[in-house]
């Protein structure tokens, strides 16, 4: 389970609460973050780093208190900020020969496929060169209201490790694991070690042993690392101002939680996963038991379509109770499969009506290529 002599690519994440020296970022400990990964480097390992701290950064530079709850104002810090934290790491990887390149990144990006294998191609290839992508979410443009935030790192660590085929996912926190309950509220707090599934169980535990500080609590931590586990990646969770963490962990040493993946789909289906829906369709109960069959959905399985959506579009899949099956992308815009819809309820009375509503009825509305259960 620990035995990481052979993982290639990791993606290591660091947080904020852990960046910090109480309200500005710590340069020493981004100095030893620094030697930590150029040894990995060294040593043949592709890395990437998804860092925070270009709004407390930019806070910084301008003698504020970085906690506001002014979108703009956080835009603000982070335009100022982003190139203060670059500096700074440069300089520090400087110390060890290693190069470093920038990648800011925005939801927006990542939901669009062709943006999104550009994005992979420009990653692979400074992989290929030996250069460390420092990763962060573009905080200048990527708010909630206009659907580009991620919401908090923890989630965009989770989305990189996943769309570029890392074996491991080292989330460095202000937490040495996940524990049973708050260890900061309760002496009897119990840590767990290993982590073979993300159950129900295991979320009541994160909303029980949930962070007070910032919006990457320890629910948002196990969010993240399903999406992880669906890339076949391991997650290691750990706090990261133990001495030498990252080279400690790499050499086996039971450190923090880690959480065993469940499954692993391929590249393809990770995308349609964890990508925006832009619309939903109901389905009837053969069309359910089709599906879980590993069968194309046909238009004589659905029901009723959700939203306004084009051909090529992520839609999400429900049963007649509204539970979410699946999501895939679709062959047909919203108002093709409205027509669909009234052509199969239609009279058959005439056989010119009869013969298109046939060949509607056969029409594969998402091909099972394109089609991922949940």
């Amino acid at each position: 389970m620990r035995d990481f002599s052979n993982t290639k690519r990791i993606v290591i994440k660091v947080g904020t609460n852990v960046l910090s020296d109480g309200e500005l970022v710590d340069m020493e400990f981004i100095r030893s973050i620094a030697g930590q990964i150029s040894s990995l480097v060294h040593n043949g390992k592709h890395v990437i780093l998804v860092t925070s701290g270009a709004i407390g950064m930019g806070a910084k530079k301008l003698g504020m208190q970085p906690k506001t709850s002014s979108i703009k104002r956080r835009q603000a810090y982070a335009a100022i900020g982003q190139g203060f934290l670059m500096h700074e790491y440069q300089e520090a990887f400087d110390r060890y020969g290693q190069i470093v390149g920038q990648v800011l990144i925005t939801n927006a990006i990542l939901n669009n496929r062709k943006y999104y294998v550009n994005l992979k191609n420009s990653v692979e290839e400074m992989l290929s060169m030996g250069v460390v992508p420092i990763v962060n979410e573009n905080d200048c443009v990527s708010i909630e209201e206009i659907d580009l935030a991620f919401g908090d790192n923890d989630r965009l660590s989770a989305l990189v490790a996943s769309k570029i085929d890392a074996e491991l996912l080292i989330i460095l926190t202000d937490v040495d694991g996940l524990y049973d309950k708050n260890p900061r509220k309760s002496r009897n707090a119990k840590k767990i070690e290993t982590v073979f599934e993300i159950n129900r169980e295991v979320e009541e535990m994160a909303d029980r042993a949930g962070s007070d500080v910032g919006v990457g609590g320890m629910k948002s931590k196990i969010v993240a690392i399903k999406i992880a586990s669906e890339a076949g990646c391991r997650v290691i969770l750990a706090h990261g101002r133990e001495k030498d963490v990252i080279g400690r962990i790499l050499s086996g040493e039971k450190i923090g939680t880690i959480f065993l993946p469940k499954r692993r789909l391929n590249n393809r289906k990770r995308w349609i996963l964890n990508s925006k829906s832009r619309g939903g369709i109901v389905l009837d109960d053969g069309a359910v038991r089709a599906i879980k069959q590993n069968h194309s959905l046909l238009s004589v399985g659905i029901t009723k379509k959700i939203g306004s959506f084009q051909k090529g579009d992520i839609l999400e899949l429900y049963d007649l109770t509204g539970n979410t099956l699946a999501k895939g992308i679709t062959a047909f815009s919203s108002s093709q499969i409205g027509s669909m819809l009234s052509k199969n309820r239609a009279s058959a009375s005439k056989n010119k009506e009869m013969g298109v509503h046939l060949s509607l009825r056969r029409k594969a509305v998402i091909h099972t290529n394109d089609l991922v259960l949940i």
